[in-house]
């Protein structure tokens, strides 16, 4: 599995930003994809996840309802659409995702995966750096 995240950039407080995943080697046995972040002097934090088999999300509550995660299966790419940035969203975000095989056999809601992505994740991409500066 490869993952290269891009759409990073710096943007005033209140504006917004799309990050984007391309993937490659990741098909529909994957249970989900999302992102994870991590700021200086900060614990890494999941912060959205997209099942790859019916779509459903999940975002953490610091992101909730400003975050909105998608998918285009055409292309294999995941979006994370950022609004209403706020400087404490500052940090170098990572497109993830665990193999199959992480998840077998254990509960596998969205919400526990993506929240163990805060200590460790199976597949991960080279970050984009997002700062919300004024």
């Amino acid at each position: 599995v490869q993952l290269q995240a891009s759409g990073g950039g710096l943007v005033q407080p209140g504006r917004s930003l799309r990050l984007s995943c391309a993937a490659s080697g990741f098909t529909s046995d994957y249970y989900a994809i999302g992102w994870f972040r991590q700021a200086p002097g900060k614990e890494r934090e999941g912060v959205s996840c997209i099942s790859s088999s019916d779509g459903s999300t999940y975002y953490a509550d610091s992101v909730k309802g400003r975050f909105t995660i998608s998918r285009d299966n055409a292309k294999n790419t995941v979006y994370l659409q950022m609004n209403s940035l706020k400087p404490e969203d500052t940090a170098v975000y990572y497109c993830a995702t665990d193999s199959p095989r992480s998840w077998s056999g254990r509960n596998n809601t969205l919400e526990i995966i993506c929240s163990s992505w805060s200590w460790g994740v199976d597949y991960w991409g080279k970050g984009t750096l997002v700062t919300v500066s004024s």
